[in-house]
């Protein structure tokens, strides 16, 4: 399945306990079908101590989430919307927000 969703898009939690937060997407995996989220979905991961932490402890860092769980926010309108590819004259991609039907910028 194609992932409509890109690094750096502005995206909204549509279910789950993180229901209704916004955060940038870090980065996306396709073969997953998961995204990392700026600031959502955080898990305290507990660390030995090595060369990078010296200390060790407990580390707080995003977990990722399913993309099904995620909706791509609209650049014009400022709320969640689905997302369309349409093919140009020249033979280009370009992604299409249903909601307002304006074209998605490539934020990457």
């Amino acid at each position: 399945m194609k992932a409509r969703i890109r690094t750096g898009d502005e995206v909204e939690v549509i279910s789950g306990v993180q229901s209704g937060q916004r955060g940038k997407v870090l980065r996306v995996f396709p073969e997953k079908q998961r995204a990392l989220v700026e600031g959502i979905n955080n898990v305290k991961r507990h660390t030995r101590p090595n060369q990078n932490n010296q200390q060790g402890g407990i580390v707080e860092k995003e977990a990722p989430l399913h993309l099904s769980k995620l909706m791509l926010i609209d650049p014009q309108t400022s709320e969640r919307t689905r997302v369309r590819a349409q093919r140009l004259d020249d033979g280009s991609r370009v992604r299409i927000a249903v909601k307002s039907g304006e074209q998605i910028p490539d934020a990457g």
